[in-house]
């Protein structure tokens, strides 16, 4: 696949915008943006981009993550799913909401109105920085705003196609992109926006919500955080090990809502682990090194990073099952580890990469002690055939999304929210709650001249008693 050559209107890369933000907010402020076929043109164009860019983004994701074809056109399959069911939505959600009135506001009529916040900026990762760019521009678009794109520089290539792409399909007053690192992002920080949107880690996290309150501006943070996957001895251990190593495996990985480790009631640990091996096996191979269906590790630094965790784990023979690594490719075997104390090194941060361990609990109530004593996770998972079992995990744990019985799937529902909670990230998008993240929802309170009772205006000598009979 090759790369599609920059388009007469694209932009070189780290150049500011040719917009200021106040140029790109007055058409919204002007109401121009709040008509559906407004919003729905703007879906429009994001569909034709994604049919004209396809090989060039597709061949990005393979330049920036070494992705199999189908990890990358899955990128591209997940914005057409988001737009398909915003486009069908759409004039629903924008239609106003009625309120019941109490009587003594009678007659009238109460409603709320979603209405555009103006500029937004979407900060982008580079794990999926396709998707993760894309899919919440279909939010701000079909909710009427103005937006500034910001991907990571840590995936080049997938920024470049993407400013030449989107240049290419929208008006610079309603899309730009903005390409550049984290000096370019702080200096984008710096301006007024209405929204921020941000995708990445807790740290950077903290940064964009610590700018964004010197203009006490709004953000939805989606941060990530360690996943757990608790499973019990009556699980089903075959599709438990097949689909925990395939949501390991995706990406090499680079997955926020990943599983990050697995919970194992200790009678069925060690058929798990075989189990999962096998599956690993299957999936890439004796040399899964060599195999076309796992990605890389995207740059050296997270490759070193990671490394320096397998090698703490191999000196300690903590390996279960893989640990094959090359630095020249900058791939890493999907890798089991022995894990027995909650302090080990693997279990201080997320590890956002091909590496999970594996601990032995004694029952349900051990594995939820665990998870209870860390952070909200992102997603939490249970394998478990125990309604009971279900039933004591979502009532005593908190986490921005639970599979039970499967992983990473969830983020694939339009009608489920995606956002964390605590440490885990701040808001949600996805369907009509990214519609909601992007949107003012404003009340309005319409009321007729012809009844304008007495009672309500001065002098109230003598009204209590009737004020308290219509009011309560």
């Amino acid at each position: 696949m090759s790369v599609d050559p920059p388009s007469p209107t694209s932009r070189p890369l780290d150049s500011p915008p040719p917009l200021p933000i106040s140029s790109m907010r007055e058409a919204v402020s002007q109401g121009q943006t709040r008509a559906l076929g407004w919003r729905q043109l703007q879906l429009q164009r994001l569909e034709e981009l994604l049919t004209r860019h396809e090989q060039s983004l597709l061949a990005a994701l393979v330049s920036d993550l070494g992705k199999p074809p189908v990890e990358a056109q899955f990128e591209l399959i997940s914005v057409r799913q988001e737009l398909r069911f915003t486009r069908r939505n759409l004039k629903r959600w924008m239609a106003p909401a009625p309120v019941p009135l109490e009587l003594p506001l009678r007659p009238g009529r109460a409603f709320v109105l979603a209405e555009p916040l103006g500029c937004v900026l979407i900060i982008s990762p580079w794990n999926y920085p396709v998707q993760l760019c894309l899919r919440p521009l279909v939010s701000a678009l079909a909710a009427g705003n103005a937006v500034v794109l910001k991907p990571s520089e840590q995936a080049p290539a997938t920024a470049a196609a993407l400013a030449t792409a989107v240049a290419a399909a929208f008006p610079p007053e309603v899309v730009q992109v903005v390409t550049g690192d984290a000096s370019v992002a702080a200096r984008l920080l710096e301006q007024r926006f209405d929204h921020i949107f941000f995708t990445g880690g807790p740290r950077v996290g903290r940064l964009v919500m610590a700018a964004a309150a010197r203009h006490l501006t709004p953000v939805t943070l989606e941060l990530g955080g360690k996943s757990p996957a608790i499973v019990l001895a009556d699980a089903d251990l075959e599709v438990t090990a097949r689909r925990l190593a395939w949501g390991k495996g995706l990406n090499s990985g680079q997955t926020c809502i990943a599983p990050d480790h697995v919970l194992v009631e200790a009678p069925v640990r060690d058929a798990l682990v075989a189990a999962m091996a096998a599956e690993l096996e299957r999936f890439y191979g004796p040399d899964p090194l060599a195999s076309a269906d796992l990605g890389t590790i995207v740059n050296h630094g997270q490759f070193l990073r990671l490394q320096g965790l397998l090698a703490g784990a191999q000196a300690r023979g903590q390996v279960l099952h893989g640990g094959q690594s090359d630095p020249e490719r900058l791939k890493m075997a999907p890798t089991l580890v022995a894990v027995d104390d909650p302090e080990d090194p693997l279990m201080q941060e997320e590890l956002f990469g091909p590496l999970l361990p594996v601990l032995s609990v004694a029952t349900l109530e051990g594995a939820l002690t665990q998870v209870r004593s860390r952070p909200k996770p992102l997603a939490l998972y249970l394998f478990s055939r125990s309604p009971e079992a279900r039933q004591r995990v979502l009532g005593c744990t908190s986490s921005g999304a639970v599979g039970i019985n499967d992983v990473v799937l969830q983020a694939g529902v339009g009608g489920l929210p995606f956002g964390g909670v605590g440490e885990s990230g701040l808001g949600s998008y996805h369907g009509r709650a990214g519609f909601t993240t992007f949107s003012h929802h404003r009340s309005v309170l319409q009321r007729p001249f012809w009844l304008d009772l007495p009672v309500r205006y001065p002098p109230y000598a003598g009204k209590l008693p009737l004020i308290r009979r219509l009011l309560g």
